[in-house]
C-alpha cells in the first residue's frame, strides 16, 4: 500500500489521491459502446453481448419461476434461516422510512396536497460475476416492496453454466420475486433501459456493480427518456481510521473484507499513530488464507495509507474522500464520526465490522462511491417513491391569491399567466 503524510501534500495532490482510476475511463468507454449498440440494434445485440461476455447460450434470459422455487426447497435450512433473519432486520430498519403525504391550506380557499406513489417499475441489478451477492438482492428488494413498487425485475449475471446462482434464486423465492433474468454487465443495464430481449423497460435502475455496470447506469440515465438511477455505485470502497488502541487483526480483516470484492476496490487506511507494521503483518497473514487471495492482493497493492496528525485532520481526510464505507477504530470513535457528513455508512468502534452492515444489521448496503457521497445518500424506501403535488382552489381562493399572482406575472412580463389568473378573479370576463 502506498504511504503518504497528509500535511505534506498540497491541495492538488490530495485531490489526486481520491480521483478515478484509469481503468474507470476505459470501462466507461466500453460500457457506452455496449449500451449504444443495444440501443441501435435491439435484441440481437443483447444476445450477442450476453453470449460473448457471460457465455449465455439460451433462448430466454428469464429464469423459470419453477427454478426459483426449486432453489429455495433445495437450499440448506441454515442458509434459509440466515436469509430470513437478514430480511427481517432490513425490513425492520426500512419500515421506519418512506415519504409522507400531507395537506396545507396555503391561502383561504386554496388547498395544496402532496401525494406519494411508488415508482411503477424498477430494475434491480444483483452482482454475481465472481461472488453472488445474495445480500444485495435483499437490500434492494425489501425497500422496493415496502414502497409498494408493482413491477420489480431482477438481473443477475449467470455463472459459467449459464444459470443464476442457486442461493440468489432461493433469496428471490423468500422475497416472493418471480421476474429474475440471467444477464449481467452493461448489457443488462441497456436491456432494462430500453426494454429489450424479453426484459421489461423500467423507470429506474438500482444496484451496485463493477466499473462497467456503473458507467452503463450513468450513461442510460442521461439519454432522452432513459431511466433514472439510484446512485453512482461502482467498485467497493472502505476507509478505516485507526489509532494505536486498535487491534491490528481487526483492522486488517476490515481492509481485506473490501479488498476481496474487486481488484479495483479502493482500500484506504488513515493512521493516527497506528501500529502500521503490525497491521501490515496481519494483512499478509490473513490474506494468505483467502480463497480470493489474488483479487484481494491487487486491491491491497493499489491501496493507500494516509498518516494524519490529529483527529481534526482525519475528519478532513474522510470528508474529502467521501468513502462508501467508513470504519472508525479509535479510542473515541464517536468524536470522529460525528464530524463526518459525506460517508455512505459509518461503523463505530472495534466491534462493528463493515461486514455486519453488508449482511444483517439492517441499514442498506447500497451506497454511493467515487466521491458521490458529497451529495448522494444510500438506497432508502424513499428512493422507490415519487411525489405529486395536487392544488385545488375554490372561487374564494382564486380571488384571494389573484392579486399576488397577477403582480408577480407582470414583474416577469408573462401576460398570459396574469390573464389566466385575472379571468378567475373576475368570474370569467374581462375587467
Amino acid at each position: 500500500m502506498k504511504r503518504v503524510t497528509w500535511n505534506q501534500l498540497d491541495e492538488g495532490a490530495r485531490k489526486a489521491l481520491f480521483s478515478a482510476s484509469p481503468e474507470s475511463d476505459s470501462a466507461r468507454a466500453a460500457a457506452i459502446e455496449i449500451v449504444e449498440a443495444i440501443r441501435r440494434e435491439g435484441d440481437r445485440a443483447v444476445f450477442e453481448y450476453a453470449c460473448r461476455l457471460d457465455g449465455f447460450t439460451g433462448e430466454s434470459f428469464r429464469v423459470p419461476p419453477a427454478d426459483i422455487n426449486a432453489a429455495r426447497k433445495a437450499a440448506d435450512p441454515e442458509d434459509i434461516a440466515a436469509m430470513e433473519a437478514a430480511i427481517a432486520a432490513v425490513r425492520a430498519f426500512h419500515t421506519k422510512q418512506g415519504l409522507g403525504g400531507y395537506e396545507v391550506e396555503t391561502w383561504p380557499g386554496v388547498t395544496c396536497r402532496r401525494r406519494v406513489d411508488p415508482i411503477r417499475s424498477v430494475g434491480l441489478y444483483v452482482p454475481a460475476g465472481s461472488a453472488p451477492l445474495v445480500s444485495t438482492l435483499i437490500m434492494l428488494a425489501v425497500p422496493a416492496q415496502i414502497a409498494g413498487v408493482p413491477g420489480i425485475a431482477v438481473t443477475v449475471p449467470p455463472g459459467p453454466d449459464g444459470k443464476v446462482n442457486a442461493a440468489v434464486l432461493a433469496a428471490a423465492s423468500l422475497l416472493g420475486i418471480e421476474n429474475v433474468f440471467a444477464i449481467g454487465g452493461a448489457q443488462a443495464i441497456a436491456a432494462l433501459a430500453f426494454g429489450r430481449a424479453g426484459l421489461p423497460r423500467v423507470a429506474k435502475i438500482f444496484g451496485p456493480g463493477n466499473a462497467w455496470v456503473a458507467a452503463a447506469k450513468s450513461h442510460v440515465s442521461t439519454l432522452p427518456g432513459g431511466p433514472a438511477i439510484d446512485l453512482p455505485a461502482g467498485p467497493s470502497e472502505v476507509m478505516v481510521i485507526t489509532d494505536r488502541d486498535a487491534r491490528p487483526t481487526f483492522v486488517a480483516a476490515d481492509l481485506l473484507a473490501q479488498a476481496e470484492h474487486d481488484p479495483l476496490a479502493r482500500v484506504i487506511l488513515v493512521s493516527l499513530e497506528a501500529d502500521l507494521e503490525a497491521i501490515d503483518a496481519e494483512i499478509v497473514r490473513q490474506m494468505d488464507a483467502l480463497p480470493r487471495k489474488m483479487i484481494a492482493a491487487k486491491a491491497i497493492e493499489s491501496g493507500l495509507i494516509i498518516e494524519a496528525e490529529n483527529r481534526h485532520e482525519a475528519i478532513g481526510i474522510a470528508e474529502q474522500a467521501c468513502p462508501e464505507h467508513l470504519i472508525i477504530q479509535t479510542l473515541c470513535p464517536e468524536s470522529i464520526g460525528s464530524g463526518i457528513t459525506t460517508a455512505g455508512a459509518i461503523f463505530l468502534g472495534q466491534w462493528t465490522p463493515e461486514s455486519m452492515g453488508d449482511y444483517a444489521a439492517g441499514p442498506n448496503h447500497t451506497l454511493p462511491t467515487g466521491g458521490a457521497g458529497q451529495a448522494w445518500s444510500g438506497v432508502t424506501v424513499e428512493a422507490f417513491q415519487r411525489t405529486t403535488t395536487v392544488i385545488e382552489a375554490n372561487s374564494a381562493g382564486a380571488v384571494a391569491i389573484a392579486p399576488m399572482v397577477e403582480r408577480l406575472a407582470a414583474l416577469e412580463g408573462l401576460d398570459a399567466h396574469a390573464t389566466a389568473m385575472r379571468l378567475r378573479r373576475t368570474g370569467g370576463g374581462d375587467e
